[in-house]
């Protein structure tokens, strides 16, 4: 089947799905723990990164929780298709990543804490998968908006790959590249902040429990 075979790898452009010239419903406003709009434009002053680490329910809340965090959004990145559905990302046609999108104040939390959260999160070695969640959807990655972002980013993997050798892990397989031509597309509204929803809902967020030596990120509760 199409679908069972690209759960496994990534669509050409020419094989993704053509998708939409707008999206195919509306976001909600606003974050319904920390109260701030979902989507831009921002408060001049903050920074905005992207990171994708499993299902995006889980990894929302990990950042939502941490100190300095503005606002956060669930959506699909690093794909072909123009303004995807849920359904479309899932068929793996479309070539996207579930990703979360942290707008940050980085007066009061650092891009480098950013990346301890994401990469204590999750486990960056699992290449199209997370835990028991399968397909490229669940693929690990992180999508950079200024040089100096993508050179933190690098460096960060770089020095968190021997901690994760010493303890039996394979390579990470974290792709790293400049968001811009990956443009980022909000999810469906049921899925923004899906855990403060639903707190007993399935999560699928779980790390490797060996610290990355970046950030000193400090989350709330």
């Amino acid at each position: 089947m199409l679908f069972s075979a690209f759960k496994n790898q990534l669509p050409t452009p020419d094989e993704a799905l053509k998708g939409r010239p707008e999206p195919a419903f509306t976001v909600p406003g606003r974050h319904t723990v920390l109260g701030n709009p979902l989507e831009g434009p921002y408060p001049e002053g903050l920074h905005v990164a992207d990171f994708g680490l499993g299902c995006f329910w889980g990894a929302e809340r990990k950042f939502w929780e941490t100190e300095g965090v503005w606002t956060t959004l669930v959506g699909y990145q690093g794909g072909h298709t123009p303004h995807p559905t849920y359904e479309e990302v899932c068929s793996g046609l479309t070539g996207h990543t579930e990703a979360v999108r942290v707008v940050y104040d980085p007066a009061r939390v650092s891009y480098g804490d950013l990346l301890k959260v994401f990469w204590e999160s999750h486990d960056p070695t699992q290449g199209f998968r997370q835990g028991n969640d399968v397909g490229t959807q669940y693929r690990s990655a992180i999508y950079t908006h200024t040089p100096e972002q993508q050179r933190e980013a690098e460096s960060s993997r770089d020095a968190y790959q021997p901690v994760l050798q010493r303890s039996g892990y394979g390579p990470i397989t974290t792709e790293i590249l400049p968001a811009e031509g990956r443009p980022f597309h909000a999810a469906e509204g049921y899925h923004q902040q899906y855990l403060d929803k639903n707190p007993g809902g399935y999560c699928g967020i779980g790390g490797t429990g060996l610290s990355c030596p970046v950030g000193v990120a400090k989350v709330d509760g």
